[in-house]
């Protein structure tokens, strides 16, 4: 488990980080990044601009996940909704998410990280699936935490694809469609080796899921807070980590 190194923080930060517990985090945390264009258009400016301001985030919370010893961290990078948007913000979305690719990952490798995509390659640039290759191999055997960019990815389209490669096994024989549990489903989505994510943040004060790891989040915590995602830093990471210890999870039990 990394330390993170209390001297680059605000007195505020410091004092969350001896508050938490680093045997009690959460396994896997999942983020919906959200705010990014409100961002923008806050300050006048292009909603390129606060794309690239949340990459800034990205870099923060890698590092900071990284350092206390978080096993996965998820983030929303880009929905298979997401096409609808101008072609130009696309575009330019794909070329900042393969940028941020070809820049970060000897970083993260250094620190041990391990990245992988999950989402539909189908549609995804050449040249942003190579990116993505690229960052696998070099770092697919680290031991630290395991960075996950959900990159043209919904949850619906992840249930269809796993109800498909179900049903394409129960065709062929090789599964009872009557004896299907919850346990086949779970092996048949992207990453069955992932566990589900016990926290779930969105930032910019939205209310909903956005159609992110359906399956997964059944259970997971669920912190909101109203800062746009370039505005989200390790402070706001750290108050998340903190709401969380002080929950109690009861998984549709009764508590003891």
């Amino acid at each position: 488990m990394g330390t993170l190194n209390l001297d680059t923080f605000t007195p505020e930060a410091r004092a969350l980080i001896t508050e938490l517990d680093l045997a009690r985090l959460p396994h896997h945390v999942a983020i919906i990044m959200d705010g990014n264009g409100r961002w923008a258009t806050q300050q006048g400016l292009p909603r390129v601009i606060g794309h690239r301001a949340g990459v800034e985030s990205v870099r923060n919370i890698m590092e900071a996940g990284a350092d206390l010893g978080l096993g996965y961290l998820t983030l929303y990078s880009f929905s298979t909704e997401n096409w609808s948007r101008p072609e130009d913000e696309v575009t330019a979305l794909m070329g900042l998410i393969e940028h941020h690719l070809r820049e970060e990952t000897t970083h993260m490798h250094a620190r041990g990280v391990r990245v992988r995509h999950l989402g539909r390659t189908a549609g995804l640039p050449e040249s942003l699936l190579a990116a993505l290759h690229d960052a696998w191999e070099l770092t697919k055997h680290n031991t630290g935490m395991t960075l996950q960019f959900a990159i043209n990815y919904s949850g619906r389209a992840e249930l269809l694809d796993a109800a498909r490669r179900l049903a394409t096994a129960a065709a062929a024989g090789e599964l009872d469609p009557a004896a299907l549990t919850e346990q086949d489903v779970s092996a048949a989505l992207y990453h069955p080796d992932v566990p589900d994510p016990d926290l779930l943040i969105r930032t910019a004060g939205e209310l909903r899921v956005s159609n992110y790891l359906l399956w997964q989040i059944a259970y997971s915590e669920i912190w909101v807070t109203p800062d746009l995602w370039p505005d989200f830093r390790a402070l706001q990471f750290l108050q998340a980590l903190c709401d969380y210890q002080h929950r109690q999870r009861k998984f549709g039990r009764v508590p003891s």
